[in-house]
């Protein structure tokens, strides 16, 4: 949901403030450090051999920086960015008007790229292979099939659902990464950098306090500033100190760990009304008048992450850690998964979950 304040998808409004504080070069990019270590040799290889860089697939949760990597890698290759989504793509036509349109080196980024249509993903496979793209010239009987060369290019894919994603397009991917939540010592150095281009007067235990809330994510780490900063000016100082920056975010129901209402409400409805589960999906979705899709890409990962909820065969459960952050007793004789259901549970591995 957008319009939630740690919602770690961005808004359209933010979009010009977020395109300030993104960083330009793998220089300036904080966090993710095997990623960038990674990053950095497949660019530099691709620049000493003169070849557009091989196609690379970024997966995680929203709002870890896979866009600002894509931006990256076409600025640090100097080629141009041709930005596009999954959703976006509805025809294997359109899908050949980007291509052909493309220039030699360029960088194409496929955003949700686990949306797209089967027609437009098999279409993409040739192209990405062996840059070429099959086209049918004609109808009926008298149809002839023509291939068009491609100048080399890269696919940059970003996903929230690798999981989702068929196996010939992800083996197309020559470099797969996988996006980790941020340490709070990277947010810290995030937030002092953002503080720092927009302005912001903040000692150190302020910015401390709110990278403690920001749940690992650079995306709501600056949306708690902005917020932080306006009560700052409004109802302090204009400086963001602790007591300010608490202040501020227990005003706005973002606690300590940076859970909000509707993260407890989703727990809460997991205890209360099924017992601490499991409870499917579908189900949970209909509970709490949420879209499944938006319980699993944008609430159960940070709660899976914490250790507050897990996945299993059966159903989603809350374990002992839910029940005491929220202040309430576990169930007895169990492991704090469910009444009675520890013993059994195995938890999913792997991007899935029961549904």
């Amino acid at each position: 949901m957008s319009d939630r304040l740690v919602s770690p998808k961005m808004s359209e409004e933010e979009q010009a403030i977020e395109g300030s504080l993104r960083p330009r070069s793998l220089a300036e990019y904080i966090g993710q450090e095997k990623i960038k270590d990674n990053l950095s040799i497949l660019l530099e290889a691709a620049r000493r051999r003169n070849e557009s860089v091989d196609h690379v697939l970024l997966y995680g949760p929203p709002g870890l920086g896979k866009t600002t990597l894509c931006n990256i890698i076409a600025v640090e290759m100097g080629v141009n960015l041709r930005t596009t989504s999954g959703p976006a793509i509805e025809h294997a036509g359109d899908l050949a008007s980007i291509l052909t349109a493309l220039q030699s080196g360029e960088v194409l980024f496929i955003d949700e790229i686990h949306r797209l249509s089967r027609a437009v993903e098999e279409r993409l496979y040739s192209a990405m292979e062996d840059f070429a793209l099959d086209v049918m010239i004609g109808k009926g009987q008298s149809a002839r099939a023509l291939r068009l060369s491609l100048p080399p290019f890269t696919v940059v894919g970003a996903t929230t659902r690798v999981g989702s994603l068929t196996a010939p397009l992800r083996d197309r991917f020559g470099a797969i990464y996988r996006m980790e939540y941020y340490e709070t010592a990277a947010l810290k150095q995030i937030l002092t950098r953002s503080a720092r281009i927009l302005k912001v007067p903040a000692n150190e235990e302020g910015i401390e306090e709110i990278a403690g809330r920001a749940r690992g994510t650079p995306r709501i780490v600056n949306r708690l500033l902005k917020r932080v900063r306006d009560y700052a000016q409004v109802r302090a100082d204009g400086i963001i100190t602790r007591e300010v920056a608490q202040a501020a975010l227990d005003a706005l129901e973002v606690d300590h760990i940076g859970l909000d209402q509707t993260d407890r409400n989703l727990l809460l409805t997991i205890i209360q009304k099924f017992d601490g589960g499991p409870v499917g999906l579908d189900t949970l979705a209909a509970s709490t008048s949420e879209d499944s899709e938006t319980i699993e890409d944008v609430y159960e990962p940070y709660l899976l992450q914490l250790g507050f909820i897990a996945r299993t065969p059966r159903g989603r459960i809350t374990t002992r850690l839910a029940y005491k952050h929220l202040g309430l007793d576990a169930p007895q004789g169990g492991n704090g998964l469910g009444p009675g259901l520890w013993q059994s549970v195995t938890p999913e591995k792997g991007d899935g979950g029961a549904v």
